[in-house]
């Protein structure tokens, strides 16, 4: 059944992929005459939620007419209002939410780009309305529709 002249070879594993990706495993393939493609992905790894798109650049390119839309200043005030009113400051705030200090000063300047997830976050972190036709009105738990 078994032979006693059988010769059993081990092979060393092959190296992981993130291995492979290095600048020295790139150079040292290139070296050797393997094909090797390479591919730079715009933005990778970060926060898909405040990336600039390349509409978004070109937007900022272009002349007077076309503008980014922001928040309306009233809606900055209820931000506002809302924020002082839980004794919380912006910083807070922006905490509670997961976001940037800045982004609370903006919109809450009026500057900032509206961002329907940022903004529902803020709703829920002070309990107002800040979109919709009763602005201002307290936001009511889900499933209460008094």
């Amino acid at each position: 059944m078994s032979d006693w002249d059988t010769v059993t070879v081990l092979k060393k594993r092959a190296p992981k992929a993130s291995v492979m990706k290095t600048e020295q495993a790139v150079n040292a393939a290139r070296r050797q005459g393997i094909a090797v493609d390479t591919q730079l992905k715009w933005g990778a790894s970060s926060n898909k939620q405040h990336v600039t798109t390349k509409n978004t650049a070109k937007l900022d390119r272009e002349t007077e007419e076309l503008k980014h839309e922001s928040i309306p200043l009233d809606v900055g005030k209820l931000i506002q209002q809302g924020r002082q009113g839980k004794g919380m400051s912006q910083k807070d705030l922006a905490t509670k939410i997961n976001e940037k200090p800045q982004v609370i000063t903006d919109y809450e300047a009026g500057k900032g780009i509206p961002n329907n997830i940022i903004l529902g976050k803020i709703e829920r972190a002070i309990g107002l309305k800040l979109r919709g036709k009763d602005k201002g009105k307290p936001l009511l738990p889900p499933g209460n529709k008094n």
